[in-house]
């Protein structure tokens, strides 16, 4: 239950996020700073592209669906997104995964100083 809230806080601080910049990244947006971060090769960024392609399709259908009920709809992102950073690790090698857990651990608290209220800087 503490990771799914934790996947919850993950999503919704994304999502607050990227519209705080200008709006929804694409695939090709993320990919690229993962490139960046994790010094991903050309065949890295392209699989991690299409990664985030079907990603935002599955996630795309699951708004469509649930007619506005978030409980219902959190609970069926936590998967797709707990498998998409699982597809996505299966392309890095060995440090890049660890450095790619050690920035979805960093989101991950910071999402939950959000949410609790403190300034998470």
């Amino acid at each position: 239950m503490r990771r799914i809230l934790l996947v919850c806080l993950f999503l919704i601080g994304m999502s607050t996020i990227s519209f705080a910049q200008g709006g929804a990244r694409t695939p090709q947006d993320k990919a690229a700073a993962l490139k960046t971060s994790l010094a991903l090769t050309d065949d890295q960024t392209a699989k991690v592209t299409s990664i985030y392609a079907a990603h935002d399709k599955s996630m795309d259908s699951l708004r469509k669906g649930d007619n506005g009920d978030v409980g219902a709809m959190m609970k069926k992102m936590v998967p797709i997104i707990m498998a998409t950073n699982d597809k996505i690790k299966t392309t890095l090698n060995k440090e890049q995964a660890a450095k790619f857990q050690i920035q979805v651990d960093a989101q991950t608290e910071y999402l939950k100083k959000m949410m609790a209220g403190g300034n998470p800087q």
